[in-house]
């Protein structure tokens, strides 16, 4: 619990709502219900271990604060979610609504643990700790099943590491939402390019194959996409979008815009996680993706 004032109101409330929900109680030292509410929101803090943060504001001390948010009867208590206030309540609330208001807006603790092995996951592939960066997902998944950008790292790496049979069980759980997901359908695409070429449609020589029937003819475009999706197996990324733009460049609703999806998927793919900025900054992008990117919105706008 922390007293707000004018001077760090910016700082404890908006600032340290973008990371931990915050919520704000309106209170006066003369208000009979705010002396009954107080200590109970205080015990919840405790019991919710970090679940939430709060903030207390003398309205009669900070009246610019009360004003600001149009309190007209106190206690009044709003929670400030990346900065904005999303709910609140008025007077003294039993704990029994107490706890449903909070369980209803804040993360689990199940999803606050998954965050935090999915930190841990991304400062082990930072030190080049694959196997550590596995398990941390691994945990993150098993902790908090519903968390489907945890998934989607776990999947990846494991695809990554070619480690296929894995990577489909894990995604078994998620493969109905697939089609409705943009990360989770690149997921799809890439273990579909994988079943392509293991079922034997990129044999030896796969490479001078391709070549050869597009050399004869540019407008192949069964043939460019096999190979984008044989390139797609390999992980050569960049080789791949290059050969979807060769699709979109001469048709881009060629088969129902397959080449314009699968480039989109591979941008998911390879996309790295955003870094740790300070608040109100925007993380940069990365240069790889930022580029082809660029170069799809070109082609497609042109």
């Amino acid at each position: 619990m922390i007293d707000i004032t004018l001077e760090n109101f910016e700082t404890e409330v908006v600032a340290a709502s973008m990371s931990v929900p915050v919520l704000v109680d309106f209170w006066a030292p003369w208000c009979a219900p705010c002396k009954t509410l107080g200590p109970v929101l205080e015990k919840l803090e405790a019991e919710y271990a970090g679940r939430f943060k709060l903030a207390k504001i003398d309205s009669e001390q900070e009246q610019q604060l009360a004003a600001m948010f149009d309190i007209r009867s106190i206690p009044t208590c709003v929670l400030i979610i990346n900065g904005q206030p999303v709910q609140g309540f008025m007077g003294a609330q039993p704990e029994g609504l107490l706890r449903n208001f909070l369980d209803k807006h804040l993360p689990s603790a199940e999803e606050l643990q998954a965050e935090e092995q999915e930190e841990q996951a991304q400062e082990a592939l930072a030190e080049g700790d694959t196997q550590g960066a596995l398990e941390a997902l691994q945990s993150a998944v098993a902790t908090d099943p519903a968390n489907d950008e945890a998934r989607f790292d776990y999947v990846r790496l494991l695809l990554q590491l070619g480690r296929e049979d894995d990577a489909k069980v894990a995604f078994a759980p998620v493969i109905t939402k697939a089609q409705g997901s943009r990360r989770l359908g690149a997921l799809k695409m890439w273990m579909d390019a994988l079943d392509f070429v293991a079922a034997g449609a990129c044999g030896a020589g796969a490479e001078a194959d391709f070549d050869a029937k597009i050399a004869a003819n540019k407008r192949d475009f069964d043939t460019r996409f096999a190979r984008a999706r044989w390139l797609i197996a390999q992980q050569r990324w960049t080789d791949a979008m290059d050969e979807l733009l060769e699709i979109l460049m001469r048709d881009k609703t060629w088969n129902e815009e397959a080449a314009r999806k699968a480039y989109v998927a591979v941008l998911e793919i390879i996309e790295p996680p955003k870094p740790k900025v300070a608040d109100g900054q925007i993380p940069p992008e990365d240069p790889v993706v930022a580029s082809y990117r660029r170069r799809l919105s070109s082609v497609v706008l042109s």
